[in-house]
Protein backbone atom coordinates (compact mmCIF):
# COMPACT_ATOMS: atom_id res chain seq x y z
CA UNK A 1 0.00 0.00 0.00
CA UNK A 2 3.04 2.30 0.21
CA UNK A 3 2.88 2.92 -3.53
CA UNK A 4 -0.77 3.92 -3.30
CA UNK A 5 0.03 6.27 -0.42
CA UNK A 6 2.55 7.95 -2.70
CA UNK A 7 -0.07 8.21 -5.44
CA UNK A 8 -2.47 9.93 -3.04
CA UNK A 9 0.21 12.49 -2.20
CA UNK A 10 0.99 13.12 -5.87
CA UNK A 11 -2.70 13.60 -6.73
CA UNK A 12 -3.44 15.43 -3.48
CA UNK A 13 -6.45 13.15 -3.04
CA UNK A 14 -6.27 11.42 0.37
CA UNK A 15 -8.70 8.50 0.55
CA UNK A 16 -10.67 7.85 3.72
CA UNK A 17 -10.95 4.17 2.81
CA UNK A 18 -7.67 3.11 1.22
CA UNK A 19 -9.10 -0.33 0.51
CA UNK A 20 -11.36 1.27 -2.10
CA UNK A 21 -8.32 2.79 -3.79
CA UNK A 22 -6.53 -0.56 -3.80
CA UNK A 23 -9.58 -2.24 -5.29
CA UNK A 24 -9.65 0.35 -8.09
CA UNK A 25 -6.16 -0.74 -9.15
CA UNK A 26 -6.72 -4.49 -8.69
CA UNK A 27 -7.14 -6.45 -11.93
CA UNK A 28 -9.08 -9.71 -12.01
CA UNK A 29 -5.90 -11.60 -12.97
CA UNK A 30 -4.35 -10.61 -9.62
CA UNK A 31 -7.43 -11.68 -7.68
CA UNK A 32 -7.39 -15.06 -9.45
CA UNK A 33 -3.84 -15.68 -8.25
CA UNK A 34 -4.56 -14.50 -4.70
CA UNK A 35 -7.80 -16.36 -4.01
CA UNK A 36 -7.10 -16.87 -0.32
CA UNK A 37 -6.63 -13.15 0.28
CA UNK A 38 -10.32 -12.29 -0.14
CA UNK A 39 -9.62 -9.53 -2.66
CA UNK A 40 -12.12 -7.93 -5.02
CA UNK A 41 -11.23 -6.77 -8.52
CA UNK A 42 -12.03 -3.36 -9.99
CA UNK A 43 -14.76 -4.36 -12.45
CA UNK A 44 -17.69 -3.15 -10.32
CA UNK A 45 -15.91 0.14 -9.62
CA UNK A 46 -15.25 0.47 -13.34
CA UNK A 47 -18.98 0.11 -13.99
CA UNK A 48 -19.79 2.81 -11.45
CA UNK A 49 -16.99 5.09 -12.60
CA UNK A 50 -18.24 4.97 -16.18
CA UNK A 51 -21.63 6.31 -15.09
CA UNK A 52 -20.08 9.00 -12.86
CA UNK A 53 -17.82 10.10 -15.71
CA UNK A 54 -20.74 10.32 -18.12
CA UNK A 55 -22.61 12.57 -15.69
CA UNK A 56 -19.61 14.73 -14.77
CA UNK A 57 -18.48 15.24 -18.36
CA UNK A 58 -22.05 15.94 -19.48
CA UNK A 59 -22.44 18.60 -16.80
CA UNK A 60 -19.08 20.18 -17.68
CA UNK A 61 -19.90 20.34 -21.39
CA UNK A 62 -23.41 21.64 -20.73
CA UNK A 63 -22.02 24.54 -18.68
CA UNK A 64 -18.91 25.29 -20.75
CA UNK A 65 -20.51 25.10 -24.22
CA UNK A 66 -23.84 26.97 -23.95
CA UNK A 67 -24.07 27.41 -27.72
CA UNK A 68 -23.73 23.73 -28.62
CA UNK A 69 -26.69 21.62 -29.71
CA UNK A 70 -27.63 18.30 -28.13
CA UNK A 71 -26.02 16.44 -31.01
CA UNK A 72 -22.78 18.40 -30.74
CA UNK A 73 -22.61 17.87 -26.97
CA UNK A 74 -23.19 14.15 -27.44
CA UNK A 75 -20.37 14.01 -29.98
CA UNK A 76 -18.05 15.89 -27.65
CA UNK A 77 -18.87 13.61 -24.73
CA UNK A 78 -18.27 10.51 -26.83
CA UNK A 79 -14.85 11.85 -27.80
CA UNK A 80 -13.94 12.30 -24.13
CA UNK A 81 -15.48 9.23 -22.47
CA UNK A 82 -13.89 6.70 -24.80
CA UNK A 83 -11.00 4.27 -24.50
CA UNK A 84 -8.29 6.37 -26.24
CA UNK A 85 -9.04 9.48 -24.15
CA UNK A 86 -9.34 7.62 -20.85
CA UNK A 87 -6.14 5.73 -21.61
CA UNK A 88 -4.41 9.06 -22.21
CA UNK A 89 -5.57 10.44 -18.87
CA UNK A 90 -4.42 7.27 -17.09
CA UNK A 91 -1.03 7.40 -18.81
CA UNK A 92 -0.53 11.04 -17.87
CA UNK A 93 -1.20 10.16 -14.22
CA UNK A 94 1.04 7.07 -14.47
CA UNK A 95 -1.79 4.82 -13.27
CA UNK A 96 -0.26 1.78 -14.97
CA UNK A 97 2.59 1.71 -12.47
CA UNK A 98 0.16 1.21 -9.56
CA UNK A 99 -1.91 -1.65 -10.95
CA UNK A 100 -2.02 -5.02 -9.20
CA UNK A 101 -1.70 -7.58 -12.00
CA UNK A 102 -1.36 -11.33 -12.28
CA UNK A 103 1.94 -12.70 -13.51
CA UNK A 104 0.60 -13.42 -16.99
CA UNK A 105 -0.75 -9.90 -17.47
CA UNK A 106 2.47 -8.46 -16.11
CA UNK A 107 4.59 -10.42 -18.57
CA UNK A 108 2.41 -9.54 -21.56
CA UNK A 109 2.48 -5.77 -21.02
CA UNK A 110 -0.79 -5.28 -19.16
CA UNK A 111 0.41 -2.05 -17.55
CA UNK A 112 0.46 -0.30 -20.91
CA UNK A 113 -2.56 -1.98 -22.50
CA UNK A 114 -5.06 0.69 -23.62
CA UNK A 115 -8.21 -1.11 -22.46
CA UNK A 116 -6.78 -1.85 -19.02
CA UNK A 117 -5.59 1.72 -18.53
CA UNK A 118 -9.00 3.08 -19.53
CA UNK A 119 -10.66 0.62 -17.14
CA UNK A 120 -8.46 1.56 -14.19
CA UNK A 121 -9.19 5.25 -14.77
CA UNK A 122 -12.93 4.56 -14.63
CA UNK A 123 -12.46 2.38 -11.55
CA UNK A 124 -10.52 5.15 -9.82
CA UNK A 125 -13.36 7.60 -10.50
CA UNK A 126 -15.83 5.07 -9.09
CA UNK A 127 -13.73 4.61 -5.96
CA UNK A 128 -13.32 8.35 -5.46
CA UNK A 129 -17.07 8.83 -5.81
CA UNK A 130 -17.81 6.19 -3.16
CA UNK A 131 -15.14 7.54 -0.85
CA UNK A 132 -15.81 11.28 -1.07
CA UNK A 133 -18.80 11.99 -3.30
CA UNK A 134 -19.47 13.77 -6.57
CA UNK A 135 -17.90 17.10 -5.59
CA UNK A 136 -14.52 15.42 -5.03
CA UNK A 137 -14.82 13.81 -8.45
CA UNK A 138 -15.57 17.22 -10.00
CA UNK A 139 -12.47 18.72 -8.35
CA UNK A 140 -10.27 15.87 -9.54
CA UNK A 141 -11.59 16.04 -13.10
CA UNK A 142 -11.28 19.82 -13.18
CA UNK A 143 -7.61 19.58 -12.29
CA UNK A 144 -6.58 16.57 -14.35
CA UNK A 145 -9.10 16.31 -17.20
CA UNK A 146 -11.29 19.34 -17.84
CA UNK A 147 -8.33 21.73 -17.93
CA UNK A 148 -7.09 19.83 -21.00
CA UNK A 149 -10.38 19.47 -22.79
CA UNK A 150 -10.75 22.83 -24.51
CA UNK A 151 -8.05 21.98 -27.04
CA UNK A 152 -9.04 18.33 -27.35
CA UNK A 153 -12.76 18.90 -27.80
CA UNK A 154 -12.13 21.63 -30.35
CA UNK A 155 -9.99 19.16 -32.24
CA UNK A 156 -12.68 16.48 -32.07
CA UNK A 157 -15.25 18.87 -33.56
CA UNK A 158 -13.00 19.78 -36.49
CA UNK A 159 -11.90 16.87 -38.66
CA UNK A 160 -8.96 18.44 -40.48
CA UNK A 161 -7.96 15.15 -42.11
CA UNK A 162 -11.33 14.85 -43.83
CA UNK A 163 -11.21 18.49 -44.93
CA UNK A 164 -7.75 18.00 -46.41
CA UNK A 165 -8.75 14.77 -48.14
CA UNK A 166 -11.84 16.37 -49.69
CA UNK A 167 -9.88 19.43 -50.85
CA UNK A 168 -7.08 17.47 -52.48
CA UNK A 169 -9.47 15.03 -54.14
CA UNK A 170 -11.68 17.84 -55.44
CA UNK A 171 -8.69 19.52 -57.07
CA UNK A 172 -7.02 16.24 -58.14
CA UNK A 173 -3.84 17.30 -56.39
CA UNK A 174 -2.32 13.91 -55.58
CA UNK A 175 -2.13 11.18 -52.94
CA UNK A 176 -1.89 11.97 -49.22
CA UNK A 177 0.25 9.95 -46.83
CA UNK A 178 0.66 10.31 -43.05
CA UNK A 179 3.82 9.23 -41.25
CA UNK A 180 4.85 9.28 -37.59
CA UNK A 181 8.37 10.69 -37.81
CA UNK A 182 9.25 11.08 -34.13
CA UNK A 183 8.19 10.19 -30.59
CA UNK A 184 9.24 12.34 -27.65
CA UNK A 185 8.92 12.36 -23.88
CA UNK A 186 8.49 9.65 -21.20
CA UNK A 187 5.92 6.90 -21.60
CA UNK A 188 3.28 8.66 -19.49
CA UNK A 189 3.71 11.95 -21.40
CA UNK A 190 4.44 10.64 -24.89
CA UNK A 191 4.33 13.14 -27.75
CA UNK A 192 4.00 11.98 -31.36
CA UNK A 193 5.15 13.97 -34.36
CA UNK A 194 3.35 13.34 -37.65
CA UNK A 195 3.94 14.57 -41.19
CA UNK A 196 1.43 14.62 -44.02
CA UNK A 197 2.92 14.32 -47.49
CA UNK A 198 1.58 14.54 -50.99
CA UNK A 199 3.55 12.62 -53.57
CA UNK A 200 6.59 12.80 -51.29
CA UNK A 201 6.34 16.53 -50.53
CA UNK A 202 5.72 17.52 -46.88
CA UNK A 203 2.59 19.68 -46.58
CA UNK A 204 2.34 19.90 -42.81
CA UNK A 205 3.64 18.63 -39.49
CA UNK A 206 1.81 18.21 -36.20
CA UNK A 207 2.42 17.10 -32.62
CA UNK A 208 -0.01 15.43 -30.23
CA UNK A 209 -0.37 13.06 -27.29
CA UNK A 210 -1.76 10.42 -29.63
CA UNK A 211 -0.98 9.51 -33.22
CA UNK A 212 -4.51 10.55 -34.22
CA UNK A 213 -4.12 13.99 -32.65
CA UNK A 214 -0.70 14.47 -34.29
CA UNK A 215 -2.14 13.58 -37.71
CA UNK A 216 -5.04 16.00 -37.23
CA UNK A 217 -2.62 18.78 -36.34
CA UNK A 218 -0.48 17.96 -39.39
CA UNK A 219 -3.58 18.13 -41.60
CA UNK A 220 -4.53 21.49 -40.02
CA UNK A 221 -1.09 22.88 -40.85
CA UNK A 222 -1.39 21.57 -44.40
CA UNK A 223 -4.76 23.29 -44.84
CA UNK A 224 -3.18 26.55 -43.68
CA UNK A 225 -0.28 26.08 -46.10
CA UNK A 226 -2.76 25.47 -48.92
CA UNK A 227 -4.71 28.57 -47.86
CA UNK A 228 -7.88 26.56 -47.25
CA UNK A 229 -10.38 28.04 -44.78
CA UNK A 230 -11.79 25.80 -42.02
Amino acid sequence: MKELQQLQKELNVPFRKEQLLKQAFTHSSYVNEQRSAGLEDNERLEYLGDAVLELSVSEFLFRSHPGRTEGELTKLRAAIVCEPSLMGFAEKLNFGAYMFLGKGEELTGGRSRPAMLADVFEAFIGALYLDQGLEAVRRFLQQHVFSQLEVETKLSMTDYKTQLQEHTQHHAMGTLEYRIVDEKGPAHERQFVSEVRMDGVVLGQGTGRSKKEAEQQAAAQALTALNVRE
